[in-house]
C-alpha cells in the first residue's frame, strides 16, 4: 500500500504570500497516497493563518489529489522545534514531511522521495534543492543517492534541508532544547543518519528561499546553536574538516558581533584543525573591519551557499 504522509508547516506569521505558496506546493504534488497538512501557528494569530491557508486552498484543481488541511496553535515550547513537534503529534500518518513557510515543494517531490525511502528500506529521506536569492536560483545536489553520518559530520550539507525531510513517524522528534531553534534540523538529520543512512533523491525538488528567514542574522543564537551541537555530538570536534568548519563559523559569528578577541581565537582553532579552512580569513576580515558580515553573507547566498 502507498503510505500516508503528514506535512508540517510551522509559521510565525508575517509572510502570508510565501505561506500560501508553501501550501500550494504541497497541494500540487501528484502523490497517490493519503496526504494530510498541518500548519502550526507559532506565536502568530491563528485566525489570520487560517485565512491564509484557506486562500491557498481555494483555487483547487478538481483533478488534484485530495489533501486534508488544518491549522493548529503551537502547544509545546515556543519556537520552531516545538511547532514541528506539535505538528508531528497531531498526525496519525505513516510518514512525516517538513516544509518551512518560506520554501516551496516542486512537482514530483513527494512521489520521488517516498519511492526512494521504500526502495532503500530507509527511515529518513531528503532531496536536492534550488536556492533562490536575489533573483537567482542555484541548484545544490549531493551527487549520490544516500547521505551518511560521516557526511553530516564533515559538512552541514545545506541540501539536506529541513524542507526536504521525509521520515517514518514515531521514532524522530525535533529537540526543543536547541537554543533559539538553531541547528535543530541538522541535529535531527544527524541523529537519523546515526541510525541508518539517509535516502537521497539527487534532484532539486524543493525551492529554498533565502533572505526572509527569521533566523538569518541572529548571531548570538547561531553561536549558542553551534556550541549546543558540539556538546551533543562530540564527533564534530574529532573530524578535522568538520571541526574547522564549525570553528570557522563560530569565528565569523563572533566577528559579526564585534567580538574581535573571540573571533581571532576561534579562527586560530579553525586553522589549527585544517589549514585551508576558508571561513577563518573571512572571519578575520570582518573582525578587522575590512568588510561587513552581511556583505559576505550576501555574496555567498548569491552562489547558493552560506557561511
Amino acid at each position: 500500500m502507498t503510505p500516508s504522509v503528514g506535512v508540517v508547516i510551522p509559521t510565525a506569521g508575517g509572510r502570508p504570500a510565501r505561506l500560501r505558496a508553501a501550501v500550494r506546493g504541497v497541494l500540487a504534488q501528484d502523490y497517490a497516497g493519503e496526504t494530510e497538512l498541518v500548519v502550526v501557528a507559532d506565536g502568530a494569530a491563528e485566525d489570520k493563518i487560517a485565512e491564509d491557508v484557506a486562500d491557498a486552498l481555494a483555487p483547487r484543481d478538481a483533478h488534484a489529489p485530495r489533501v486534508r488541511a488544518r491549522v493548529l496553535p503551537n502547544r509545546l515550547s515556543p519556537g520552531l522545534p516545538g511547532a514541528r513537534n506539535t505538528g508531528i503529534a497531531a498526525l496519525s500518518t505513516e510518514l512525516v514531511a517538513f516544509c518551512d513557510d518560506d520554501d516551496m515543494w516542486l512537482p514530483g517531490k513527494l512521489t520521488a522521495q517516498v519511492a526512494a525511502l521504500r526502495a532503500a528500506g530507509a527511515e529518513f529521506a531528503a532531496c536536492g534543492i534550488e536556492v533562490e536569492y536575489g533573483g537567482r536560483r542555484v541548484p545544490r545536489l549531493v551527487g549520490r543517492d544516500r547521505v551518511t553520518k560521516d557526511d553530516l559530520v564533515r559538512s552541514r550539507m545545506v541540501m539536506v534541508h529541513s524542507s526536504t525531510y521525509l521520515f517514518r513517524r514515531g521514532g524522530l522528534w525535533a529537540d526543543e532544547s536547541a537554543p533559539g531553534g538553531q541547528n535543530e534540523d541538522w541535529d535531527l538529520a544527524l541523529r537519523a543518519a546515526k541510525r541508518n543512512p539517509i535516502a537521497f533523491v539527487d534532484r532539486p525538488l524543493v525551492r529554498v528561499r533565502w533572505g526572509a528567514s527569521h533566523y538569518a542574522t541572529r548571531w548570538a543564537d547561531r553561536i549558542a546553536g553551534l556550541e549546543w551541537m558540539l556538546a551533543r555530538h562530540p564527533e564534530l570536534a574529532v573530524d578535522p574538516r568538520g571541526a574547522a568548519r564549525v570553528y570557522g563559523q563560530l569565528a565569523f559569528h563572533h566577528a559579526a558581533l564585534g567580538r574581535r578577541r573571540e573571533a581571532v581565537r576561534w579562527a586560530g582553532r579553525a586553522l589549527a584543525a585544517r589549514i585551508g579552512e576558508p571561513r577563518a580569513p573571512l572571519a578575520l576580515a570582518v573582525a578587522a573591519g575590512l568588510v561587513p558580515a552581511h556583505a559576505i553573507l550576501s555574496a555567498l547566498h548569491g552562489r547558493g551557499r552560506g557561511i
